[in-house]
């Protein structure tokens, strides 16, 4: 543990003008409050806010940032608060101990719960000062240093694996590597103990072979680059052992067809260094194909620059090199911690590097709980990047995978939620299509356009998906309270007097229910039965005599509600636009909707039937036709040709059974209504290539 005066000496080295006695009256301060509290490991507890002061220190951090350290466990764990703080160390000080302190002991459900709300806390307050992030990354790495005291094998691996998801992603996206893979390797040594044992002996079976093959290698390209007249230093390492056991997963291979085990990195004086470097080694030794990346012409998003290449090396060992100038490599091992070293006096802003927290915050927002905020956090943090342009050349990072969707909504949610086509390399295509690296992505929009439950099928980034999921949340609510309306109109009409709204409010406070709008959505969601609401609405009336709480007077029509959204067409009869149709209610589900001649209505005799109708001027559904066709060259284009002429187009097409001279296809056409369906099926019974046609 680091004593009151190396501290101090610690940061007076890089920072003379340090605050020396605020910093002398935190130790003191965290040292008394703390007392006699002792850690897993039975050390004094106040020895863990000075190590991480400690850690902050390596990364020459102003003396409020070592101060908000030594304090940061103040406020949960001992009787100080914040104002207490406040008043003895600062406002800025007060503000830092405040957001990097858990500030409440989550009582939730379930591990994902307290994970999202610790998440969902942590993020708001990086929001404000990002030196919150740097100070609560030290205190996790501090605290995986010393996870093996903790008796708790299922505790241990609750952290440790709360750390691999959230914590060691974030060091990455600030660009601390060095937080991020001890981070890795201390979590990997607990979640998986067997593969990282065995990992870890291979590695030292390999140093014992080779004698120290690293230092060779390493020495090697030293003397290529310096005969060149280069400058340089070179190091290398093997791989971290939870690299290697990734690679080994991603790719499906065993320790033994690993070749690239071995990592080495060159320091230039300068960017122009780091290009002729690249060349000599390429001239000296064969590329890998596809292994070559450039991190300096388009740096990462967290500001990392650097080249990668991966060559093989005269040994017939593949290995990778990382080239980058002495500025290059400062600012990738302190990340973020650079721009709030105490030279720069930073400002507290999430700008710069961190400009993907903006995305974060934003999706905190837009997330509907705690699955779904986890979900969309580490999306955000963990994928693999590519890079696309605008047709105007600005530059666009996204996670690999990424289609114009995701394209659009990186570029403004507004644009995200109006498109509805896009062009790639000045090739218009659909939506679902998947960008490469370099590609140009023009978005096609249309202010009447919305976002469509479909793109959740093939959107991946988090951003695109949170919004699209808050869409649709809102136009459900929006549409499930109109659809209430409607019945709840039938519903009044059936009662012997008029409803007032005295009535109404009189109901809601009958039924426990919040405002008129949740009355609206237990109605169409048959949380409460029509009886329940005529009751409520006026007690006694189901008693009287004609009043019937299960008849309807007349249809409810579904016009301007979104299939999918408010209701859903029933798979087994897939109505359209002039059927005859009823819907089932089932407590806390949209309404079903069936054709009345469906056979699924027959096994649900005890449902709560609703008497629906479309509107006249409803046009377009999905139909499905079961059709028989001769087994004959031409009979398909046939088929196919009815459907063109008759402007029904198909959406989907399945040969289910060959059977001697004949083919049976299942076809989902996009049809205006009923009768238009009616014509394209005796249209197809009348061709001599169909043996038969119906409607499924």
């Amino acid at each position: 543990m680091l004593r009151q005066y190396e501290l101090v000496e610690k940061i007076k080295r890089y920072d003379p003008d340090a605050d020396e006695a605020m910093i002398n009256r935190a130790y003191v301060f965290s040292v008394q409050k703390h007392g006699s509290q002792k850690r897993a490991s039975g050390d004094p507890y106040f020895s863990h806010p000075i190590e991480v002061a400690g850690i902050l220190t390596d990364f020459y951090m102003d003396d409020k940032t070592i101060v908000t350290a030594l304090l940061h466990d103040t406020i949960e764990d001992t009787l100080v608060t914040y104002e207490e703080i406040e008043s003895l160390f600062g406002e800025e000080v007060g503000r830092l101990v405040d957001g990097v302190t858990k500030l409440s002991k989550i009582e939730a459900q379930s591990e994902n719960e307290r994970a999202a709300e610790n998440l969902r806390k942590f993020l708001l307050a990086m929001s404000d000062d990002i030196r919150v992030l740097l100070v609560k990354l030290a205190d996790r790495l501090h605290n995986m240093r010393t996870l093996h005291f903790i008796a708790n094998p299922d505790k241990r691996r609750r952290i440790a694996r709360e750390t691999m998801e959230i914590y060691a992603p974030l060091a990455e996206r600030i660009g601390m590597y060095d937080f991020m893979h001890e981070m890795q390797l201390l979590s990997f040594r607990e979640l998986e103990p067997e593969a990282y044992d065995s990992i870890t002996r291979r590695l030292e079976s390999l140093k014992e072979g080779g004698g120290d093959k690293v230092a060779r290698i390493a020495s090697g390209l030293q003397l290529l680059l310096g005969s060149a007249g280069l400058k340089v230093t070179v190091s290398g390492r093997e791989k971290h052992p939870y690299s290697i056991w990734r690679k080994m997963q991603e790719r499906h291979i065993s320790f033994e067809q690993l070749t690239d085990v071995m990592a080495f990195r060159v320091i230039t004086a300068n960017t122009d260094d780091c290009y002729r470097a690249l060349g000599i080694i390429h001239g000296r030794y064969k590329m890998v194909p596809g292994r070559f990346k450039d991190y300096i012409s388009t740096p990462k998003r967290n500001g990392y620059r650097s080249l990668h290449t991966t060559v093989i090396h005269g040994e017939n060992a593949r290995i990778e090199v990382q080239i980058r100038s002495a500025e290059m490599h400062r600012e990738s091992e302190f990340g973020l911690a650079a721009h709030w070293a105490y030279k720069t006096g930073g400002v507290a802003s999430p700008d710069g590097q961190a400009g993907w927290l903006r995305d974060l915050i934003e999706i905190l927002d837009q997330s509907h709980d705690a699955e779904e905020l986890l979900e969309h956090t580490r999306l955000a943090m963990y994928q693999d990047r590519i890079f696309a342009f605008t047709p105007k050349g600005e530059l666009h990072q996204l996670p690999k995978g990424s289609t114009p969707v995701d394209f659009a909504y990186a570029i403004h949610t507004s644009l995200g939620d109006q498109t509805v086509g896009a062009k790639v390399n000045g090739r218009v295509v659909p939506l679902r299509t998947v960008l490469e690296n370099g590609d140009q992505v023009e978005i096609l929009k249309s202010e009447g356009q919305e976002p469509q439950p479909g793109w959740l099928t093939f959107a991946v980034t988090a951003k695109a998906r949170a919004a699209i999921r808050r869409y649709i949340r809102h136009k459900q609510r929006d549409e499930t309270v109109a659809l209430g309306e409607k019945l709840y109109e039938d519903i009044v009409q059936r009662l012997p007097v008029e409803v007032g709204d005295k009535a109404v409010k009189a109901a809601l406070k009958r039924l426990k229910l919040e405002d008129r709008a949740a009355l609206m959505i237990a109605i169409a969601t048959h949380r409460v039965t029509d009886g329940e609401v005529m009751e409520a609405l006026i007690p006694g009336s189901t008693e009287s005599e004609g009043v019937d709480p299960s008849g309807q007077h007349k249809p409810v029509s579904i016009r301007g509600l979104t299939p999918g959204i408010a209701y859903h067409l029933g798979d087994c009869c897939h109505p359209v636009p002039g059927d005859r149709i009823v819907g089932i209610r089932q407590t806390g589900e949209p309404i079903e909707v069936h054709t009345i001649d469906c056979l699924a209505l027959e096994t649900g005799q005890d449902a709560d039937w609703v008497d629906l109708a479309w509107d006249s001027r409803s046009k377009g559904g999905t139909a499905r036709l079961q059709v028989i066709v001769k087994n004959q060259p031409g009979a398909l284009a046939a088929v196919a040709n009815i459907f063109g002429v008759n402007k029904a187009n198909i959406l989907n097409l399945q040969l289910v059974n060959r059977e001697g001279p004949f083919h049976t296809d299942i076809i989902d056409l996009e049809v205006a209504d009923a009768q238009h369906l009616m014509r394209i099926v005796s249209a197809l019974r009348a061709l001599d290539f169909v043996a038969q046609a119906d409607r499924v």
